[in-house]
């Protein structure tokens, strides 16, 4: 494996500059302490592949006063992907699924024709200050896979494909990078990498490695085509063109995208579907009680938003 097959990119080189094909900087909430930095959806772009969601949890600390509890909320159409780089999440769903999440780990709970969860700091960890940081993403699934049986799976850390070379560390978490292929299932042609670089090194991002293809910024600040772009920001980039990434102090950032979805999507709270009726569906099915409950938590839940 090389990271390295092609020259650098000249500063100023214009085929490189308009590469980029968009650049969003995510709005930002706070979220009794935890800020959350949404990228996806945006104005600019509804989609990247098939993430149609991408939001950055933290980094923060959670006092013990005021931890996580996303109470259970429905979804249809997509799956979720979790993946934390500090703290630990409670993981609850109508599939009587419990599960902590772990830094490193991957959940990846598909919803399709409906599923029901919730999200909390561990019980057995609300005596202390909590560190959270971490991303959760949404999957729209393909038009024949809408409607699926929801289910729930776990892949540890331990069992994703890891690789390291001349001060890039790559760690691969859906899809394919390099020849090196993750066992997480896709749903649909999906490309999710998490990657660090030393300070002073580069990357190639292959034209080939996804039809659409984009960067979010966690740690940088990196530098591609001679303009730098700082932490917090989404770079996607032009369809099957190679892009080198150069982090001159040293970065992590999230690669992530794949095929273009045929059609378009639909989002509307937690809801996701290539038909506007079915989501008026979700909506009064939950909005009734005729989503199934989550066992160990069913004694509240998040009321369907009135706009």
């Amino acid at each position: 494996m090389s990271f390295f097959p092609c020259k650098d990119p000249e500063p100023g080189d214009v085929t490189a500059v308009d590469a980029i094909e968009t650049l969003i900087i995510p709005r930002t909430s706070d979220i009794g302490g935890l800020e959350v930095r949404r990228a996806l959806p945006s104005a600019q772009r509804r989609l990247v592949g098939p993430f149609i969601f991408f939001d950055r949890m933290g980094p923060a600390i959670l006092r013990p006063t005021n931890a996580l509890d996303v109470r259970p909320h429905p979804h249809i159409g997509l799956s979720t992907v979790t993946y934390l780089f500090d703290g630990k999440i409670r993981h609850r769903d109508s599939l009587g699924t419990e599960m902590v999440i772990r830094p490193g780990d991957v959940n990846l709970m598909t919803a399709g024709r409906g599923i029901v969860h919730s999200e909390r700091s561990p019980e057995e960890l609300r005596t202390e200050p909590l560190p959270i940081s971490g991303l959760q993403t949404w999957l729209a699934l393909p038009d024949h896979l809408e409607e699926i049986d929801p289910a729930f799976a776990n892949t540890g850390v331990g069992e994703l494909p890891y690789l390291r070379e001349n001060g890039v560390e790559v760690r691969v978490v859906m899809g394919n990078f390099h020849g090196a292929s993750s066992s997480v299932k896709q749903h649909a042609e999906t490309l999710y990498v998490d990657m660090r670089l030393d300070p002073g090194k580069r990357v190639q991002i292959p034209g080939t490695a996804a039809e659409e293809r984009a960067i979010y910024t966690l740690d940088g600040p990196v530098e591609i085509a001679g303009e730098t772009f700082p932490a917090d920001r989404l770079i996607a980039f032009r369809t099957g063109d190679e892009i080198i990434i150069h982090a001159p102090q040293g970065a992590h950032f999230m690669l992530f995208g794949g095929a273009a979805l045929p059609s378009k999507r639909y989002i509307w709270w937690n809801f996701v579907s290539s038909s506007k009726e079915r989501i008026e569906q979700a909506k009064e099915e939950w909005r009734t009680g005729r989503f199934d409950i989550v066992p160990g938590d069913a004694e509240e839940f998040i009321p369907l938003p009135e706009n």
